[in-house]
Order: C-alpha cells, then sequence, then structure tokens
C-alpha cells in the first residue's frame, strides 16, 4: 500500500466522517484510511464502521493522547506496508488532490522526510495558520510560521495537523514519544528525525483547511497546561543544556505573576494561571503522559 492515512476520532464523530468523505474524495487512488478511535464513549467505533466500510476502525479502548493514538495507527501503518504516512486531523477539510501533491513531493525531494502543507483556518479560509514550525533552541519556544510563499522550504518541523512521513524516518527514528501526550510531540519528532539525516519541507503548493478557533489555544487551560510542561520535557530529550531550562522557567514565571499582579488579568486568567503551575510542577516532578489533565479539566 502506498499512502495510509491515520486520522484519530475522539468523542467527535460528525467532524471525523466529514473529514473521511474528504478522504474518499482524492483523486489518487493508492492509499488506506486507519480510524484510531481513542477510548470514545459516543458509540462514534460502531457508527463510524457503519457509514465508512472502507476504513479500518482500530479502537485503543482508552484515551492515549495525540501521540499514543497515532502511534497506533503509524505501527498499522508499517504492518500494512505502507511507503508514507499521512497523519491527519478530523476537523481538516480538504482538497481532492491532497495526497496526489504530498506523494508528487516526496519524490521530488527524496532527502525528506516530513512533508507538510500550508494549513489554513477554516473560518478564513486565506489566512494561514500554519506553514511550517520554527524553535528557539535556546529555551524551547515554538511558533507557526503564518507569511505566504511559493518556494519550498526547510523547516524545523511541521504541524501533527497534517503530516506526512516517509517510511524510513519511522523505522530510523522510530514513531511519536508518548510521554508527551498532547503538544510538543510534533516538534521533537522533526528534532529527532533530522538528527537521523531527515530534513522536514514546508510545501506552499498543498494546502488543506484546519477548523481551529484563532484564540483557541490562548484561552484553553489544557494548551497552557500542556504546553507548559511539555516545553521543559522537549528541553531534556532534545539534551538542551541548562541554561535553556533556566531561560524557559523565568519566562514561565513572570507570565504566571503578571496574571496574577495585574486587575485585569487576575480574574479572566484564573484558569490559564492554575494550569500553567500545574504545568510547571509536573514538569518538574516528571510526571508526563496525561499528568494532571483531569485536574485541568475539572477546574
Amino acid at each position: 500500500m502506498r499512502v495510509v492515512v491515520v486520522v484519530l476520532n475522539w468523542r467527535a464523530l460528525r467532524e471525523t466522517l466529514a473529514c473521511l468523505q474528504g478522504l474518499k474524495q482524492q483523486d489518487y487512488e493508492e492509499f488506506a484510511v486507519v480510524v484510531v478511535d481513542n477510548g470514545s464513549d459516543d458509540g462514534s467505533p460502531a457508527a463510524l464502521r457503519a457509514a465508512v466500510p472502507w476504513a479500518e476502525v482500530i479502537e485503543t479502548g482508552r484515551n492515549l493522547g495525540y501521540a499514543g493514538g497515532n502511534n497506533v495507527g503509524l505501527r498499522r501503518a508499517l504492518a500494512l506496508g505502507a511507503e508514507f504516512v499521512l497523519i491527519l486531523n478530523n476537523d481538516t477539510i480538504l482538497p481532492p488532490d491532497l495526497l496526489r501533491k504530498l506523494v508528487a513531493a516526496a519524490e521530488a525531494h527524496p532527502q525528506a522526510g516530513m512533508f507538510g502543507p500550508t494549513i489554513y483556518y477554516a473560518d478564513r479560509p486565506s489566512l494561514i495558520w500554519s506553514a511550517g514550525g520554527r524553535l528557539d533552541r535556546r529555551d524551547g519556544r515554538t511558533w507557526m510560521l503564518t507569511e505566504a510563499t511559493t518556494e519550498v522550504r526547510r523547516v524545523d518541523f511541521l504541524s501533527g495537523c497534517a503530516l506526512f512521513v516517509r517510511r524510513a524516518v519511522l523505522e530510523e527514528a522510530g514513531l511519536l514519544d508518548e510521554d508527551f501526550f498532547l503538544y510538543y510531540e510534533d516538534v521533537e519528532w522533526g528534532v529527532r528525525a533530522a538528527r537521523h539525516g531527515f530534513v522536514s519541507l514546508h510545501l506552499p503548493q498543498v494546502m488543506l483547511w484546519h477548523a481551529i478557533p484563532r484564540d483557541g489555544r490562548e484561552s484553553s487551560p489544557m494548551v497552557h497546561y500542556f504546553m507548559t510542561r511539555n516545553r521543559y520535557l522537549f528541553l531534556r530529550r532534545s539534551g538542551a543544556p541548562w541554561q535553556a531550562q533556566a531561560r524557559a522557567l523565568l519566562e514561565d514565571l513572570r507570565l504566571i505573576a503578571v496574571w496574577t499582579v495585574r486587575r485585569r488579568w487576575r480574574r479572566t486568567k484564573r484558569a490559564q494561571r492554575r494550569a500553567r503551575l500545574l504545568g510547571l510542577r509536573d514538569a518538574f516532578l516528571g510526571r508526563w503522559g496525561p499528568g494532571a489533565m483531569r485536574e485541568v479539566l475539572g477546574g
């Protein structure tokens, strides 16, 4: 099988079915779809099997996070003999030429191991959410590139929203690191792949749309928790010096202090501040995986 697409579902049947419909309309034929249900309790697995019998549905039985759930799909893709794997968020809107263009780019750039399209906001179709990512190795900060470009370019990492991976990366660099659970795992994977000689390329002429709210990361306590905690995990995994962790800690403490002292933030940022404090606690306790996710969601 030339390409295997891995789609992760967790209590989002409608979004997953819409995504699968976009895959069914692809003008490229040599692909299979593996849907990994990450412990949904809403009847998703049975509904998916009934609605899309052409896709394989695997049930994990519990929420393994983004990394763990996608790894189930990646292992299945390897067993199916995939040459390439596309990890795809279920809240994406796809053009019919997506797979064909990704395969063509991979064939044109044999030195690269990871490829990513230009990802636009679904509610503002001309606004770029991600055109690849950059990493500041001094403190582990990351950011998405959002400027339009016409040239294929090398980036530090690619968003896990839509990540096209060569089989050799999986075999030589390994799968996603499940300690991250959610967020930063795509950053670490790109850095690890580069250490094994695989570059990551952003493909400006390949595009899709992502149904992500523009203020989603800023307002979500869960995002603040995992992004705070996992930055330190990434720094440790990548062998960064202690100065990098010190710079990250100083930045986090400064932000928490501002949200505590300034009246305008004291109430509106209460949940985010608590999430960041829990993230710092778990980072220095070495509490990885799902960590304090239930505490964060419970408020």
